[in-house]
């Protein structure tokens, strides 16, 4: 095997592995925990998809199980080639955490898609896997989604904060936390509420593949450069989810009907009502907590793109700062989610709680694939 092959009850090495909505690749990095506090960051890499790969992932966005299954089957195998080929960079863990790659999620009906075969992937890798976190928080009332909230809670405690923070994921869709570091366990009323703000960096990579052939609007030069309109956005947080309550949660593609509406704006006025849009739904997302937080911690792709990051802090009445000023690594802070959720599965402990995806008592999740043994 290539981890340590054995998992202790106390601390353990685990290396989880996140490939998100944005399908640019895959992020893998390791952590040390015991399922509870944060002991130690290890290494970290990121595998890119190939063009082709990317293709093959895209062409099945938006599918079910049952539907094409040579394209379903072409996108598992470029998912399961490139969480197989960075798994193998890495020595000296005892679990992997393996997201998959989301294609489809309908809370409304209960049903969510990630390919990525975790049995597969423990023989192809040779160590264990814990995979499928998602089932058993829908199977419970819950909306699947998100899943690193409780990381996020035990990010707050291992950073020393002592004031209310919301850690804010923009990758395709954006996700915020409410942490209350004040709270002993998460368990507690108000100690931590998440949930799926609108949109991230799915609108903004979409525009610019179809108008330029770029996979992203590089720091956010274009949109810098653009002049947002007002309009749109207003037509846009006027639909029902913006006044739903949370917990709530989106797919990718719930607001791929919003490129219509700019398309008549230049290619940088697109783009910059694209990055205010979504800074204007993480200001909306604010009414619903308990208390405004003292900082926002970013995290993912839309902390280096300086047009959501400008209109975030006009937009918002605290400070807006990247996770790395609390010493968390904006880049790899999903992948260490799933490492840690990863031990919480082998533990026992539950991986949802009512106030993060409305799960009807807080759910342990995860299904655990081992290697074959030796011959």
């Amino acid at each position: 095997m290539k981890g340590t092959g054995t998992i202790s009850t106390g601390p353990v090495w685990a290396l989880g592995c996140m490939s998100g909505t944005s399908m640019d690749g895959v992020d893998a990095a390791m952590l040390r925990t015991d399922g509870v506090r944060l002991l130690e960051f290890g290494p970290h890499a990121y595998r890119p998809y190939t063009p082709d790969e990317r293709a093959a992932i895209s062409a099945a966005q938006g599918l079910w199980p049952d539907d094409d299954q040579l394209v379903l089957e072409r996108a598992e195998r470029a998912v399961r080639t490139a969480h197989a080929d960075v798994i193998a960079k890495f020595r000296g863990f005892d679990v992997v955490g393996f997201h998959g790659q989301t294609l489809s999620h309908d809370p409304a009906t209960g049903r969510t898609h990630q390919i990525g075969d975790g049995e597969t992937l423990a023989r192809k890798a040779d160590c264990m896997v814990v995979w499928d976190f998602r089932s058993r928080d829908m199977a419970a009332g819950g909306q699947g989604a998100p899943l690193a909230p409780l990381f996020h809670f035990a990010c707050a405690g291992r950073a020393g904060e002592a004031d209310p923070v919301a850690f804010l994921n923009l990758g395709g869709v954006g996700n915020l936390s409410y942490v209350d570091p004040g709270k002993v366990r998460p368990g507690e009323p108000d100690a931590l509420i998440a949930f799926d703000t609108g949109p991230g960096n799915a609108l903004i990579d979409d525009l610019m593949l179809r108008r330029r052939g770029e996979s992203i609007d590089l720091d956010g030069s274009l949109a810098a450069s653009g002049t947002p309109r007002q309009s749109v956005i207003d037509a846009v947080l006027g639909k029902p989810y913006f006044q739903r309550p949370p917990p709530k949660t989106l797919d990718r593609n719930d607001f791929l009907d919003v490129l219509a509406q700019v398309a008549q704006l230049t290619d940088a006025d697109a783009a910059a009502t694209l990055a205010a849009l979504t800074a204007a739904s993480v200001a909306a997302a604010e009414a619903f907590l308990p208390q405004q937080p003292r900082k926002w911690l970013v995290s993912g792709g839309g902390c280096r793109n300086a047009a959501i990051m400008g209109e975030l802090g006009a937009r918002l009445g605290s400070p807006v700062l990247p996770v790395s000023c609390i010493g968390l690594d904006a880049d790899m802070l999903e992948a260490q989610a799933f490492a840690y959720l990863a031990v919480r599965t082998l533990r026992g402990l539950p991986l949802s709680m009512p106030s993060t995806t409305g799960c009807r008592v807080p759910t342990r999740g995860g299904r655990i694939s081992a290697p074959p043994e030796p011959a």
